[in-house]
Formats: structure tokens, C-alpha cells, sequence
């Protein structure tokens, strides 16, 4: 990899370089319905997920059908098979999510926006053959959205998604064990809307199984409405939750009883659904963007807790403004962030990864080597525009190996659920491995 050159903030003046291109390989999978961003949104969990030595990923196709695939580690050829589950996808929202437990089963979801449950699960260990459509539990799964799997280190899965519509929405968890094959409900309301609004979250699992969930609050479909980001953890699986300082919630969490990580208003241009991740230590890390009062420019923030307090810091390399007000999925010039942290603490070394229309839509990362420094480097990944594409990676196969795998495809998102003439898109996997130092 060439030199490295950092870009150091002092008060309110940047000074800027970019670095030159990242080192990466990638490999196609194949082609994918484009006409709009189902196949690349941030809120994907997974999109791509490693098991011992084979990778599966999953996409919509141009005939809206869920395909699966599968390579064995580092391999170009993948293993391609068109499920008979199709999706709306012509709706954003209807993503598809999968993760393997820990005896190999590939699990998946797909197409939910408000609708009733899409779920499968492999008939066995590694293949690609999928069993019929089946319940969880059984209850609350007539009005679902946002569909995401997270591994615990014994292998056992979390299901997250919301139960109810914008604005009025209630996260629910359940949990399935590799012991007994089964579904169960871990929480039937973790953070209540009240019927006034609802959470818009980001989870992670740490390597000690402790979950780390932060969200902000929406008041209305309207996106403006996005204020404040919370935070949440839980060291027994999910059964009772606690916040930073260790002080107990009483369930459900509401508006009045959330820990604030940082105090953001309403209309300051906030995203929901980003990413959390951890260092060493199982402290939290958050990625987002919103505006500051008195300024116009979103820019990206990192919110990360310390082991006494909440700090964060924002990355001021944009130029650009622009408007969340509105409803629905929008065109946006900059994709929601991924964040994963290596080390820990101050010594810490941060990867953010984006698009942003200024670089012209390119897959980046911005890599800060010591989170001390406030210092920090923007690569570009590969050379390609990448219209409305959003980061999602391989969250397992980095856990395992630090080693970065990107599903990574050209999309077209128009505002309000619209349908743009984008042909399908091949389907790639970037990898790439960063070098902190």
C-alpha cells in the first residue's frame, strides 16, 4: 500500500489531502436488480456472512427473485441458486437479510416494509437449498420491517425488526438456539414509541456477547423528525438492559427514560439507521451525520464512549448541503456509514466507511490509525460510481480476521420510492485489508 496521507482538524480549519487508491481484489457474483437501492441499503444485516471457510451472500435479481450464493474462502467462482422467494422490489425497504448460526444453517429474511414475516432457514449445514417459508414464534409478525440477524459468540442468532409503522413502531427481539432449532422471544417491546413515535436503531454483538444497541427518534414518517441518539446494553442475552453506567432500565425503554450519547435536535439533517460497533473493550462506538446548529453542511460524527463519558467529535471534510424533509426513501448524496473499530480505548483505530457525491459516488473509507490524534485518511476503494449504493460488509469474517469483504453494487435510488431505468448491475465483493500504521 503507498503512504498514507493523514488529514488533521484544528479548530474549524481542515486541512485536506486525499490518499491514494486503497489496495483491493474483488470478485462478481452476478447481476442484480438496480432500479433502486433494495440490494445496497445500510440497514442490510447481512449482506454478505462467512462460516468456517465459505462466504453466502443474497440478492434480488431483475425478476425480483431472492438469489443465494456461496465460495469457499478467497475463492472467484461462486455458486449461484434462484430461490422461489420474490420480493416488492420495488420498495427500498424490502431488503434481505441473512447469518449462519452456529452449526452452519444459513437463516434468511426477505421483503418486509409493514407486512407480515418472509423467513427460511437452510435444510441443512452449508447448503443453498432452502426449507418453505415458516413463523418464528408466531406472534407479532404481521406488521414488520427492518429484518436483522446478529450472531452471539455460542452461535445462537437475534432477530431484531420493528412491529408497527413509522412513527409508532416498537423494536422486538427474538432468539434461536442451535440447541433445539427454535425461536423464542426475548423481547416483545425493548423501546417503545408510546404510539407517538418510534426507534430507529443500530445494534452490534461485542466478543464477549454483551449487545450494544443505539438509536435516535423519529416523530413522524417526516425523516426531519430524527432527533437525539440514545443507547442501550444488555450482558445476559437480552433480558435486562442497562445503561453506560450500569444503572438498570425499566422496560420498556421510552423517550423519558433513554440515555442520551449525544443531544441532537430535530431538522439537523439526522440519519437513522447507521452502525455501532466496539473496541477490546466492549466500549461503544457510533457512526452518523447530521448538521450542527448555525451550520448547513451535514457531516459525519463519531459518538464513542470513553469508560466514564460520552465524547464525539465531528469529521469536517464536507462541503456540500442538503435536505433530509420528507418521507420515504430518498436520493441522497451520501450513504449511511459503517463503523469497526480495532484496539481499544484512545489507542484505538477507527474504519468509516461512506459514499459521498463529492468523491464521485466511489465505495471510501476514511481510516483514523489512532483515535487520539483526531487524525485521519479518506481512500477510495475502487474506481467505480457507485450511484446510490450504501457500505454493508461481512461483520463475521472481520470479527474473525479483520479483513474487510464489501457487497458492492451500482444502484439508482430516485426520491420516494420511485424506479429509475438502471439496467441490472453486477453484483461484486470487494475485499480489503487495512493497513493502520
Amino acid at each position: 500500500m503507498k503512504p498514507i496521507i493523514f488529514l488533521s482538524l484544528f479548530c474549524s480549519q481542515l486541512a485536506f489531502s486525499v490518499a491514494s487508491h486503497a489496495q483491493t481484489t474483488s470478485s462478481i457474483v452476478g447481476k442484480g436488480w438496480a432500479s433502486n437501492s433494495v440490494n445496497t441499503t445500510v440497514f442490510r444485516k447481512n449482506s454478505l456472512v462467512t462460516f468456517r471457510d465459505t462466504q453466502y451472500t443474497a440478492y434480488y435479481n431483475s425478476e425480483k427473485f431472492v438469489v443465494l450464493a456461496k465460495r469457499a474462502a478467497g475463492s472467484q467462482n461462486w455458486e449461484l441458486k434462484q430461490t422461489p422467494f420474490k420480493g416488492k422490489a420495488e420498495d427500498a425497504h424490502n431488503v434481505i437479510s441473512i447469518m449462519t448460526d452456529g452449526d452452519g444453517y444459513l437463516h434468511l429474511a426477505w421483503d418486509h416494509h409493514n407486512n407480515k414475516l418472509h423467513y427460511s432457514r437452510s435444510v441443512k449445514p452449508g447448503s443453498l437449498e432452502m426449507l418453505d417459508e415458516m413463523p418464528m414464534t408466531g406472534k407479532d409478525e404481521k406488521e414488520l420491517s427492518y429484518p436483522e440477524f446478529y450472531k452471539n459468540p455460542d452461535g445462537s442468532i437475534l432477530f431484531f425488526y420493528r412491529d408497527g409503522g413509522s412513527g409508532r413502531g416498537n423494536l422486538v427481539i427474538n432468539k434461536y438456539s442451535i440447541q433445539t432449532r427454535k425461536w423464542t422471544r426475548l423481547q416483545d417491546n425493548l423501546i417503545s414509541g408510546e404510539k407517538k413515535r418510534n426507534a430507529y436503531w443500530q445494534a452490534c454483538v461485542d466478543n464477549k456477547g454483551v449487545i450494544h444497541v443505539s438509536w435516535v427518534w423519529r416523530e413522524s414518517p417526516d425523516v426531519a423528525s430524527n432527533h437525539d441518539m440514545c443507547y442501550a446494553r444488555s450482558s445476559d442475552g437480552g433480558l435486562t438492559w442497562q445503561k453506560s453506567n450500569g444503572q438498570s432500565y425499566t422496560l420498556p425503554i421510552t423517550a423519558a427514560t433513554a440515555e442520551h450519547a449525544c443531544d441532537i435536535p430535530q431538522k439537523s439533517e439526522l440519519i437513522n439507521q447507521t452502525s455501532i460497533s466496539c473496541d477490546e473493550k466492549g466500549r461503544p462506538f457510533i457512526v452518523s451525520y447530521w448538521k450542527n446548529q448555525g451550520e448547513l453542511v451535514p457531516q459525519y460524527h463519531i459518538i464513542y464512549h470513553n469508560g466514564k463519558n460520552w465524547k464525539n467529535f465531528s469529521l469536517n471534510f464536507r462541503k456540500t448541503p442538503f435536505s433530509l424533509s420528507g418521507v420515504g426513501t430518498k436520493r441522497i448524496p451520501i450513504s449511511r456509514p459503517q463503523i469497526m473499530v480495532e484496539g481499544k480505548g484512545e489507542k484505538a483505530s477507527l474504519l468509516v466507511l461512506f459514499r459521498d457525491e463529492e468523491r464521485d459516488s466511489k465505495a471510501s473509507v476514511l481510516l483514523i490509525p489512532k483515535l487520539k490524534t483526531r487524525r485521519w485518511s479518506i481512500q477510495d476503494l475502487s474506481d467505480e460510481n457507485l450511484g446510490s449504493w450504501e457500505p454493508t460488509y461481512d461483520t463475521e469474517l472481520w470479527r474473525s480476521k479483520s479483513i474487510l469483504n464489501l457487497f458492492v453494487q451500482h444502484t439508482d435510488q430516485t426520491d420516494a420510492e420511485g424506479i429509475s431505468a438502471l439496467a441490472p448491475q453486477d453484483v461484486k465483493v470487494l475485499e480489503f485489508k487495512p493497513n493502520f500504521k
